[in-house]
């Protein structure tokens, strides 16, 4: 049964104290509990699993209304981790019934951005095929466009599987991730001159000099005298980001060593979420994260002026994400 409550909820700091004597983060989130745990000017960060949360009728109240929902849900694993992933076709069952319940919660010309890593073969130097089974699962059961792919590579990223790239020495590092962006519409809100990035200094060099090699090309293009003569602010960017995610030092990891917290074992990167929350969303849109983790998606957002709302199962998961808020209150 989901609960929210009517009187004024516990937040975050007393909800983890709570359950700390069984040692079980999640409990009340595998008991069909749904509470508020902490909010901002700007969201309300929830406790419970996004199955009771869909079930609420404040979900219901705001369906048709979300602009972005932007996640990482748990990596596709063939084996499990503490944080508690799911494995093989219990996943993809998982991910495809939840997919046209989101797509309910979106607005028309709405967005659902996903990230998902690679799993591999248990025992084995062998990828499996989950995540794109995954990802294109959500793509049928939504049902959704897709309106393109991302990659989104982490030169920074730890040797793995550890087995196979830093023992054996038979593969190398696996250091990306897939990002899939869909919407109900093939025309979603969208704008490249929200994320345009800065000219390169060949281009600078084009732009002051006023002229360049036109004519047609090798691969039968034909470049006008003027085609590359106009200064749009910046170039376009390209699907494939290099995004390194090694922060040490930030708001969020100072507020873990000052509250003795432990860190979220696969945060988001803040990069990836405020780049699509630049380009698929305005000032004032409502913003999703039904995987909220450590909250990234919730302070992006709160940060470029969105609404926004997550969801986390886990109490100490949502203790931790305060500390990535100038001020936080009981929900």
């Amino acid at each position: 049964m989901t609960i929210i409550p009517k009187q004024e909820p516990k937040d975050s700091d007393r909800l983890a104290s709570a359950l700390a004597e069984d040692g079980k983060p999640g409990a009340l989130a595998e008991a069909g509990i749904v509470v508020p745990a902490y909010s901002t000017n700007s969201g309300t960060m929830y406790l419970g699993k996004i199955e009771s949360f869909l079930d609420s009728e404040y979900a219901q109240s705001i369906a048709g209304k979300v602009n972005l929902i932007f996640t990482s849900p748990p990596f596709p694993l063939n084996r499990k981790k503490k944080y508690g992933n799911l494995e093989g076709d219990e996943y993809l069952r998982w991910l495809k019934e939840l997919a046209p319940r989101l797509r309910e919660l979106l607005a028309e010309d709405g967005s659902l951005v996903v990230e998902l890593g690679n799993s591999w073969e248990a025992g084995s130097p062998t990828m499996s095929t989950l995540a794109i089974e995954a990802l294109l699962g959500i793509k049928q059961a939504g049902p959704f466009h897709l309106c393109q792919q991302f990659i989104c590579n982490n030169p920074a990223r730890l040797p793995s599987p550890a087995q196979w790239v830093t023992i054996e020495r038979s593969r190398v590092k696996d250091s990306f991730t897939h990002v899939w962006w869909y919407s109900p519409s093939t025309r979603p809100k969208a704008s490249n001159r929200n994320v345009l990035e800065e000219y390169s200094d060949s281009m600078k060099s084009l732009l002051k000099r006023g002229s360049y090699n036109s004519g047609v090309r090798g691969s039968e293009h034909d470049i006008g005298e003027t085609s590359f003569l106009v200064d749009n602010g910046g170039a376009i960017p390209g699907s494939v980001f290099n995004f390194s995610n090694t922060a040490s030092r930030d708001a969020y990891r100072r507020y873990l060593r000052e509250k003795g917290l432990k860190p979220h074992p696969a945060p988001m990167q803040a990069r990836l979420v405020d780049w699509f929350v630049r380009f698929l969303t305005e000032e004032g849109d409502l913003i999703l994260d039904p995987f909220g983790g450590s909250n990234t998606t919730g302070s992006v957002a709160e940060a470029l002026g969105r609404e926004w709302i997550s969801v986390e199962p886990r109490e100490d998961y949502i203790a931790g994400s305060k500390g990535r808020f100038a001020a936080v209150r009981p929900a």
